[in-house]
């Protein structure tokens, strides 16, 4: 992939306030939110050394974050939209992340084809973690974006939910696990999907915007065969009655004595 680390237009460089890790992103695409931060920190106790895969990786957010985060040995981001692909890669080389964290420009549904170009990679039940912020809205659902970017990124255009835990299941070893944020509303597909999968949900957390709001996001920790034992874990409030982030909240950030 291509590594000239030069700025596109429309880009600009954020600072990640971690390990002063930044991060590339574009303006006029689709930008990373609370939801992958949020994702990084409930994933952030993966063993040491760990081997990991971050389906659908985007701009590379989980990636960089679970570098800084944990002691993973290796990630490899897999991203479909070529110049995304090539925007995380650049953040990557920003970050000197080289050594840990790789990115393929592939559609995740391509990992099960056993002659694709990453197979030597990629292998099946050959990995400890797998992380995915997946598109959240069904196709022909919601509010239709006509940033194609955006577009892919939160809607199943290139891979459906289904895809995203059939690949799990095929990269997980046994007792690997997967973490994943989504929305509430499809919880019930969800664990549907993770079961068929032999995925078993072990741990949920449902994040709110406020005490008084429904929650708008879930987190999901599986197991590859693991055995049914599911933990609901406190509920996360990201903003207070004042409106301003909660120290949960800033925790998560690093920014609670601040």
């Amino acid at each position: 992939m291509e590594e000239n680390n030069k700025l596109k237009e429309n880009e600009r460089i954020d600072n990640l306030e971690i390990n002063n890790f930044k991060i590339i992103q574009d303006k006029s695409g689709f930008c990373f939110g609370i939801d992958s931060v949020l994702l990084s920190d409930f994933a952030k106790n993966i063993k040491n050394n760990a081997k990991c895969v971050d389906l659908g990786t985007g701009t590379g957010i989980l990636s960089i974050l679970l570098c800084a985060k944990t002691n993973l040995a290796k990630i490899y981001g897999i991203e479909v939209q070529q110049d995304v692909a090539d925007m995380a890669n650049r953040s990557r080389i920003l970050n000197n992340l080289q050594e840990r964290f790789e990115i393929f420009n592939m559609n995740i549904k391509d990992i099960l084809n056993s002659s694709n170009v990453y197979a030597d990679i990629l292998k099946k039940n050959s990995f400890d973690c797998v992380i995915t912020n997946p598109p959240y809205k069904k196709i022909n659902t919601g509010k239709i974006n006509d940033n194609e970017k955006k577009l892919i990124s939160r809607h199943e255009i290139t891979a459906n939910l289904n895809d995203f835990l059939e690949v799990a299941k095929y990269l997980l070893k046994d007792k690997g696990s997967l973490y994943m944020v989504h929305r509430p509303e499809r919880m019930v597909e969800i664990l549907k999907c993770m079961k068929e999968n032999k995925i078993e949900p072990k741990e949920i957390q449902f994040v709110y915007p406020q005490v008084d709001k429904e929650p708008n996001l879930i987190l999901i920790k599986g197991i590859k065969n693991g055995k049914e034992f599911l933990k609901i874990k406190k509920p996360l409030f990201i903003y207070d009655k004042n409106g301003n982030y909660t120290q949960e909240i800033l925790k998560i950030y690093g920014r609670e004595n601040k």
